[in-house]
């Protein structure tokens, strides 16, 4: 009776299981480069006679290596100035200045809140052109020197003008501007001492000429990194601009939906905004997920080309470099370096990286004064 009754929508719930054991097996079978979950496009099922289905998959493309030795890159080299390591300083300064009410701006050491005015030729205010509690650095670079002229000595309660010149689109623009003083507050910087230093490292570095070399050992392992991270770069774009190829839209779907993944978990809530477009996004961040895509097509095959492995020297000497840094046994992180996927990957791509160098023609170029990023 159950099978009388049950019996052919249970073997129609089983139809997708049968097919996809099937597809598998014959996948594996075949050594089938398959990218994403397939789709069962089409059935067709007769009780007792037979069983015919179409599986729709994509696979990885076949790829002819071309240029990926020799490659003419730059390698930027930065050396850190006295310059950039007082501009450093004098940020940390900013970062734990204090603020106290004034009545004028005597110097560049103040910030003025002000609601901005626009007004036309006659004086009159615009409609719509009014910005209200803006706040103004007066030593800020970027302040417009004529709305810096018209606020020196500036007054709490008073009102100033200012006419600015702007370029927009090649045209010269003047902009009249009404502005009212609604607060003027003095900049307190505190005094870069021994005991300032102190304070900001927690008792770690006790003297001025210290920090100022730590600080300089830091700014040169930042622009190091840069400047590795950007050979990086280079070298993976002049391979991918050698090698025309279609990518699957399984793997760009793959390198999308990551990208969505990664704004999701970096939510407290662990969702998406309320206002993200993701079909938008999806659209304006497609052509970087194509080009991840074929980095990483690319990368398997210059790996498998070369022969390229992760060995177990390998694996130990990470796990040494990091036992030092982490406090964890040698042994125990090796054990776990084993096993591990990501810790496997991040070698193999590493290796990678050092061959690619090593066959690459790299040209040093010395670049000037930088802000870090």
């Amino acid at each position: 009776m159950i099978k009388r009754i049950y019996g052919e929508s249970i073997e129609y719930e089983s139809l997708d299981t049968v097919a996809n054991e099937v597809y598998r097996q014959v996948a594996e079978e075949k050594n089938l480069k398959v990218i994403g979950e397939p789709t069962l496009v089409d059935i067709n099922y007769k009780r007792g006679e037979n069983l015919r289905f179409k599986i729709k998959y994509e696979v990885r493309p076949e790829i002819q290596l071309r240029e990926y030795k020799g490659l003419k890159v730059e390698k930027l080299i930065h050396e850190v100035s006295d310059k950039e390591i007082d501009a450093e300083m004098e940020r940390l300064r900013q970062v734990n200045r204090t603020l106290t009410e004034a009545e004028s701006a005597v110097d560049d050491q103040h910030i003025l809140t002000v609601d901005l005015q626009e007004v036309d030729t006659a004086g009159f205010p615009l409609v719509g052109k009014k910005n209200e509690n803006v706040r103004l650095y007066l030593k800020d670079e970027t302040l417009y020197p004529q709305l810096k002229e018209a606020l020196r000595n500036a007054q709490h309660g008073k009102e100033y003008r200012a006419k600015l010149e702007t370029m927009s689109s090649k045209e010269r623009r003047e902009t009249n501007l009404l502005v009212k003083v609604k607060k003027v507050e003095k900049v307190n910087l505190p005094e870069l001492n021994d005991e300032f230093v102190g304070k900001i490292t927690k008792g770690k570095v006790t003297s001025v000429a210290q920090f100022r070399e730590n600080l300089k050992m830091d700014l040169e392992n930042f622009w190091k990194q840069e400047s590795e991270r950007k050979l990086h770069e280079a070298i993976v774009g002049e391979i991918i601009k050698r090698h025309d190829f279609t990518v699957p839209e399984g793997l760009i779907k793959y390198f999308l939906d990551s990208f969505v993944e990664e704004i999701r978990q970096q939510q407290p809530s662990k969702k998406l905004p309320e206002n993200f477009n993701e079909e938008e996004f999806r659209k304006e961040n497609r052509a970087y997920a194509i080009y991840q895509a074929k980095w990483l097509l690319l990368k398997e095959k210059i790996i498998e080309v070369e022969q390229i492995a992760v060995t177990d020297a390998d694996l130990e000497q990470l796990a040494e470099e990091e036992s030092k840094k982490v406090g964890i046994e040698k042994a125990r992180l090796l054990n776990y370096y084993k096993t591990s996927k990501t810790a496997n990957s991040r070698l193999l791509s590493e290796k990678l990286m050092d061959f690619l160098k090593y066959h690459a023609a790299i040209k040093e170029k010395i670049v000037e004064e930088q802000k870090a990023a």
